[in-house]
């Protein structure tokens, strides 16, 4: 079983990890190397480290659709799938034809819902309960693809984007693994999407975090939780940002404004939200580094009776 392999981010690695042990990685698509870090170092993607690892061609096309000699390299070689995940490319027509039995996509969202960029970070900002995976058959839409298999995964109370991102891309190489076997098969069902159930999962930005305290308890969790790892909710205090990693949603109410510093403890900063109040437990200002309140105020003050805008 031939592959070809497509993808860029830390979250594809273990896709391309179990599909090296189980089947033949033919050659390894991923982003060109970019500039990183202060000193702007060319550094190339975890998908290219794990691929040398095992000594597997690796190219880098700039715009792979409009990259002539790459496109006939792959049709060269033949593959029996080319498996896509978050590689940071649309494939043209004549690349999804190439393969024998399909290209496949994962995508880390139970869709139609958050088609996109950022699935993981919507559904918990948007206070889902669960998520998941699912692989779909490629075409030239945006995630618009027949789905294959699918796998939940319980959203809990104080997960992050990050613990859950960590959950998917394991989830995500064993879902993968099953797809492929069943195609080869012709074991699977293919379902069409249904376009009226779908919603888009836009790219992060920084300015999104900024935190409304005139929200709901919940809401304000939901979008720190969504936000971290990145960019990090935030909000100002006496004109200086603190982004906020960490706040728990308490059972109690104020008649202060919104924003308004309640009572700071070594368990954490009390806020008036706008239907009751948070904790919040881990916090950065700028040139420091994270630190739970507890930390922070040991060698810091934060100012009760304060309005954090």
């Amino acid at each position: 079983m031939k592959i070809v392999f497509m993808g860029t981010p830390e979250f594809a690695v273990p896709s391309l990890d179990r599909l090296i042990k189980e089947f033949e990685v033919v050659a390894v698509l991923t982003q060109p190397d970019r500039p990183k870090g202060r000193g702007k170092k060319l550094s190339m993607s975890f998908v290219k480290e794990k691929a040398l690892e095992y000594n597997i061609p690796v190219l880098q096309p700039e715009v792979l659709k409009d990259d002539l000699k790459t496109i006939e390299y792959l049709k060269n070689i033949q593959p029996d799938f080319i498996i896509v995940v978050a590689y940071g490319q649309i494939l043209s027509k004549e690349i999804l034809n190439i393969p024998k039995y399909a290209c496949i996509n994962l995508h880390a969202s139970l869709l139609p819902k958050y088609r996109g960029a950022a699935p993981i970070n919507w559904a918990i900002i948007k206070g889902e309960m669960e998520s998941g995976n699912t692989t779909m058959l490629m075409n030239e839409g945006l995630d618009t693809g027949d789905m294959l298999l699918k796998s939940k995964v319980l959203i809990t109370e104080n997960m992050t984007a990050g613990d859950l991102h960590d959950i998917l891309m394991e989830d995500g190489a064993n879902l993968l693994v099953k797809t492929v076997k069943g195609l080869s098969k012709n074991e699977i069902k293919r379902v069409k999407q249904n376009d009226s159930d779908s919603c888009y999962a836009s790219m992060l930005h920084k300015k999104m975090g900024k935190i409304d305290w005139k929200l709901e308890s919940k809401v304000i969790n939901n979008l720190v939780r969504g936000l971290n790892p990145w960019p990090i909710a935030y909000t100002n205090y006496k004109d200086k940002a603190m982004k906020i990693y960490e706040m728990n949603v308490l059972n109690e109410r104020s008649n202060l404004e919104p924003g308004s510093i309640l009572e700071v403890s070594k368990d954490g900063i009390k806020v008036v939200t706008g239907d009751g109040c948070v904790l919040i437990k881990k916090i950065q200002f700028p040139s420091k580094k994270p630190l739970n309140v507890e930390e922070y105020i040991k060698g810091h003050s934060i100012d009760k009776d304060v309005k954090l805008e």
